[in-house]
């Protein structure tokens, strides 16, 4: 049967055609681990720690969207929080595993699409750290949507995205316009976001606690950070 648009899933599903799929990217971005990718080492996030630390984030229960090699998920799980963990690539789920046995920690490591998941009012936490900036600007709206859903009343979602103006540093040199996506049909190894851009995605569903530029830690600090990335971190609106 001929392609035909009946509903709104039918229009995501035809923007995504035109893009080649985040799978077939990461699957061989995590197959050589010595690499020096500034976060495959085990590091947590500066940010998250110092939320922790701060008795901001409490435990509970986390979920961590597009975990890579499981750094992130692995830290909330020794500081006592029940984590499910989830990325696309079968390479980075079972890299994150192997962490977990050697640490003999119990986390919930799937590989899966973000886009599959439908949890509601489950989780205290859900953290993002890099993944909405390689998200198509349309895939936003059921990303952030599941995010709301998942998030008990007074939940927080925590996450680091792309800062514009370091493209000598790896991240991109200006915030690409949401139209030219599409129109150029690449994002361009990923997307930035002005502070403006954040709070205009995010101040209706969620309230802002922190919006900050990720601190620099050097390669003998515990955790990881970079500056060309934001580190944000926000509160679950009543609905």
């Amino acid at each position: 049967m001929e392609k035909t648009i009946r509903n709104i899933q039918d229009v995501y599903d035809m923007l995504d055609a035109e893009f080649r799929s985040a799978k077939q990217f990461w699957e061989p971005f995590y197959e050589d681990r010595s690499r020096p990718i500034p976060f495959f080492p085990n590091k947590p996030d500066e940010n998250l720690v110092a939320h922790v630390n701060s008795g901001l984030l409490t435990g509970g229960k986390a979920l961590e969207l597009g975990c890579g090699p499981g750094r992130n998920a692995i830290y909330l799980t020794r500081e006592g929080y029940q984590v499910d963990a989830y990325d696309l690539s079968e390479t980075a789920i079972a890299w994150a595993k192997e962490r977990a046995n050697e640490e003999q920690l119990a986390v919930n490591f799937e590989c899966r699409s973000v886009f599959e998941l439908s949890p509601h009012a489950e989780y205290d936490l859900v953290y993002d750290s890099g993944c909405l900036h390689h998200l198509l600007p349309h895939q936003r709206i059921p990303y952030l949507e599941m995010i709301y859903s998942a998030l008990r009343p007074g939940g927080y979602f925590g996450m680091t995205c792309f800062a514009p103006g370091f493209g000598g540093m790896g991240g991109p040199e200006t915030v690409m316009d949401d139209w030219d996506v599409y129109r150029e049909k690449s994002m361009k190894g990923g997307l930035a976001f002005t502070e403006e851009k954040l709070r205009y995605m995010l101040e209706e569903p969620f309230e802002c606690v922190e919006l900050r530029p990720m601190k620099t830690m050097n390669q003998e600090d515990a955790e990881f950070g970079i500056p060309i990335l934001w580190v944000t971190l926000w509160k679950k609106r009543d609905a």
